[in-house]
């Protein structure tokens, strides 16, 4: 964010520049964090929606056990235990998560 501020403060010092060209300048200079931000939020939202899937996974699998007949405290076992293997599935997720955003930000580096 400091760069991209720098940068728009050096758009506006430029004393020769139009009002157009001054605008054009701070957009190429917010372009990058609007990049790296679009980066993380779209893998943010992918490891979300992917956490939902699994847990909407364990809630029909307890419905399905419920409407067979299972004990309510034994489908609750069930669904707690299917939830935290979700949890534990994607905690594992993580560092391949964070190592993906940090290659793809240093790609907007270069």
């Amino acid at each position: 964010q400091g760069t991209m501020f720098r940068c728009s403060a050096q758009c506006c010092e430029n004393s020769t520049a139009s009002m157009q060209q001054v605008q054009q300048c701070i957009e190429r200079c917010h372009a990058p964090l609007a990049q790296a931000q679009a980066i993380v939020t779209g893998e943010l939202e992918h490891f979300q929606d992917r956490l939902s899937r699994c847990s909407l996974h364990c809630k029909d699998k307890a419905r399905d056990a419920l409407e067979a007949g299972g004990g309510e405290a034994r489908v609750r076992a069930q669904l707690d235990a299917c939830v935290a293997a979700c949890g534990d599935e994607h905690l594992r997720l993580l560092p391949a998560l964070a190592r993906k955003m940090k290659e793809s930000l240093a790609a907007l580096q270069q």
